[in-house]
Parts: structure tokens; C-alpha cells; sequence
């Protein structure tokens, strides 16, 4: 009797939750995250579990073979739903159609072959290989795909592990004992269903989680970043510098890069035009770079450079290469297939420390970028060169 309360708050929890996974793929619009195929996958072990209150005495039935296949149906979902998680676009309906209907036959031949017994014993042991699995591909995830969520990660390995030794021991008792192992009110479906519950409370909360998670890391980048050319904007830059620097006793430079004569390009080829040379300059920039320093566009036609850890020399070098790099790039090609070409003007800070010396240093650098286009444009000046800095070979490897 307490064993079949179980199943029926298992129920509850599975159906509940298949609609609100139905709700929040709704809200998500195109980019679902999974949640619809775990509503698929709730749906199908919830029905599974009403066909199991429903079918009553063990053995072989419609309600029972619909039910196997329901529950690997589930596992796939479920799978499937991890894989879209992490930005695999796996299919669902047509596996899920395969495995149902194959299960389906597969479950009356062994029952044929082999009796009830081995077709309860066969649901055991591969939805065990199938938690196995999940196991292997997460563990894997803690490396590559899933860095971020180690955490998360390592508590879904937790209680995947859980039901796959659940299930090992169901297969156990099921060859030692034959079906009179499945017994409803037995200590063991007793533990087996509790567990179950458990996991319906927790998993599902999880990943909604998960979910809300991504969203909002989606949105701190999105604050973070310049939507033309996805570069640090100013409040990343602020950001990224404050992490870098906090603590670290490493100085930087600032290079202001700004295109020169930009409104020309905008007036002849258009808006269109200006904004496509803007993402070429920006990732040519991202290629002319050392590889921790910080890109960024302040706003119109005018980028940031921070070289981290650089001294006079190594700033003045990554600006030159700045410089040569736009200036040898074809950025776009006109409406009659002519080359189309600009070149930057770049002025350096002096050393700063933190964020909260950053300003000046852009004051520093601003002006060093107006004597630049004072000069001529096309050119490198720098807060050193006004203080009578003169030029020393760097001597460095390209970046």
C-alpha cells in the first residue's frame, strides 16, 4: 500500500513537472536549452508509472510492454535533453519512435524466448547500462563541455549513480528470486520508489537551475559585450580589468585605436558598409594582439587596447603591429569589387595599475591619440614619446 502512495507521488511529480518544462521551453522561444525534451521525458516515466498502478497482476500486457518502452523512451528524452543543454542539437522524435516501437518487439520475443522474468530482467540491466552511460559522458563533460558546472555535474554523476546500482540490484533479485522479486510492498521497492521520489524532487529543480543559470551568464555577456562586433564594451572592459588586476601588482598600457577618417567611408559606401569595416577592424585587432590582452570598443569608430603586463616598449610594439595589421588588411570590397582599405591612428598610456587609475589613463591616452592625428594620422604616439621617450628594439617573438 505505502509502495504503490509512492508511485503515485511519483506520478504527480513527473506530470507536474512535464508541464512546467512545457511552459519554460514556451518562454525560450527557438533557443530551448533541452527543456522540451525533458518535458518529453518526464511525460513518458510518468505515464510509464500510471500504466504500472493500472496493469495490475506481473506478467505480460499491453500496460506492461508500453510501459517498458516508456521508461527507455524516458532515458533517451532525458539524454537527448542533456545533449541540447550543452548545444548539441540532437534529434528526438525519430529515435524516440525507433526505441519505443523497437523495444516493444524486442520485449515479446524475449518473453516468448525466455519467459516473464528474463523481459524484466532485460529492463533492468539496459536502463543500468544506460546510467552507466549518462555516468561516462558526464565525467567525460568535467573536462570539456561542462568545465563550468563541475559542481552540478559531479551531483547528477551522485544520483545517476544511485538508481544505476538500484537497478543492478532489481536485476540481482530478479534472477535469484524470479518475479516474485517485484512484489510491490517488498523492502526493496520500498527503498527503490523512495529513491525515485527523491530524485523527482531534486533532479527537475536542478536543471530548471541550470536553465536560469545560462540565461543569466548569457546576459552578464551580453552586458558585457559589443553587439557589432562582440568585443569587451566599456563596462566589460572595467570588468575584465578589475579581475586581472585586483591584487596582482601587474601594471598594463592603454592603446586608443581610432579609424581614420571613418565618416568618409560612411558617407560614400554607407552605413551598412561602415559597420562591416568595424567588425573587420575589430578582428584584426583580435588577431594583432598578444593573446591576454583585452580588446574592446569604446563606441563609434574608436577601440581599446589594455596590454597587460607590458612595458613601454612591448606597448609601443603591439601598437605598431596594430597599425601595420589594419593598415595591409582589404577589410571590404565596394559595390564595383574595389579593395577597400583604412588605417588606424593608435595612442599609448603610460603604466596604470587598476581600474580606478584606468581613467586617467585614457585622458593620457586620448591625447597622445590627438597628436597623432594632429601629425598626420597612420601613426603611433604614446604618453612616452611627449616626455622625450625614445625608441628601444623590443626584441620580442610575435605575439
Amino acid at each position: 500500500m505505502i509502495a504503490t502512495l509512492l508511485v503515485g507521488m511519483l506520478c504527480v511529480y513527473l506530470l507536474s513537472f512535464t508541464v512546467m518544462f512545457l511552459l519554460i521551453s514556451r518562454r525560450l522561444g527557438r533557443e530551448k536549452m533541452g527543456t522540451d525534451a525533458f518535458a518529453v521525458g518526464n511525460l513518458a516515466l510518468g505515464t510509464a508509472y500510471v500504466l504500472q498502478l493500472l496493469e495490475g497482476p506481473t506478467g505480460l500486457s499491453w500496460m506492461s510492454v508500453v510501459n517498458h518502452s516508456l521508461t527507455l523512451c524516458a532515458l533517451l528524452a532525458y539524454s537527448v535533453g542533456g545533449a541540447r543543454f550543452f548545444g548539441l542539437q540532437a534529434p528526438l522524435r525519430g529515435p524516440l519512435l525507433m526505441v519505443g516501437v523497437g523495444y516493444a518487439i524486442a520485449q515479446v520475443v524475449v518473453d516468448a524466448a525466455w519467459g516473464p522474468v528474463a523481459r524484466y530482467a532485460l529492463l533492468s540491466a539496459t536502463c543500468a547500462l544506460c546510467f552507466a552511460g549518462m555516468i561516462a559522458v558526464l565525467l567525460a563533460g568535467l573536462r570539456t563541455f561542462a568545465r563550468d558546472l563541475r559542481g552540478e555535474v559531479v551531483l547528477f554523476v551522485v544520483l545517476i549513480g544511485g538508481i544505476g546500482v538500484l537497478n543492478v540490484v532489481k536485476l540481482a533479485k530478479l534472477l535469484a528470486g524470479g518475479l516474485a522479486a517485484l512484489g510491490m510492498d517488498s523492502r526493496f521497492h520500498m527503498v527503490f520508489y523512495v529513491y525515485m521520489c527523491s530524485l523527482a524532487t531534486i533532479i527537475p529543480p536542478s536543471i530548471v537551475w541550470l536553465v536560469l543559470r545560462r540565461l543569466t551568464d548569457a546576459l552578464r555577456g551580453m552586458a558585457a559585450r559589443d553587439p557589432l562586433t562582440q568585443l569587451l564594451n566599456r563596462r566589460g572592459l572595467t570588468e575584465a580589468l578589475d579581475a586581472r588586476l585586483r591584487g596582482s601588482g601587474v601594471g598594463a598600457r592603454l592603446l586608443l585605436v581610432d579609424v581614420d577618417h571613418f565618416k568618409r567611408i560612411n558617407d560614400r559606401y554607407g552605413h551598412q558598409a561602415g559597420d562591416a569595416v568595424l567588425c573587420a577592424v575589430a578582428d584584426v585587432l583580435r588577431g594583432a594582439v598578444r593573446k591576454d590582452d583585452l580588446v574592446c570598443r569604446m563606441g563609434g569608430e574608436e577601440f581599446a587596447v589594455v596590454c597587460l603586463g607590458a612595458d613601454d616598449a612591448t606597448a609601443r610594439y603591439v601598437a605598431e603591429r596594430v597599425r601595420d595589421a589594419v593598415e595591409s588588411t582589404v577589410l571590404l570590397h565596394g559595390p564595383d569589387d574595389e579593395e577597400l582599405r583604412c588605417t588606424v591612428t593608435v595612442g599609448i598610456s603610460g603604466r596604470f595599475a587598476d581600474d580606478a587609475s584606468l581613467a586617467r589613463a585614457m585622458l593620457v591616452a586620448d591625447a597622445a591619440l590627438y597628436r597623432g592625428k594632429s601629425a598626420g594620422r597612420n601613426r603611433v604616439e604614446s604618453a612616452a614619446q611627449a616626455s622625450g621617450w625614445t625608441e628601444a628594439a623590443p626584441g620580442l617573438a610575435s605575439p
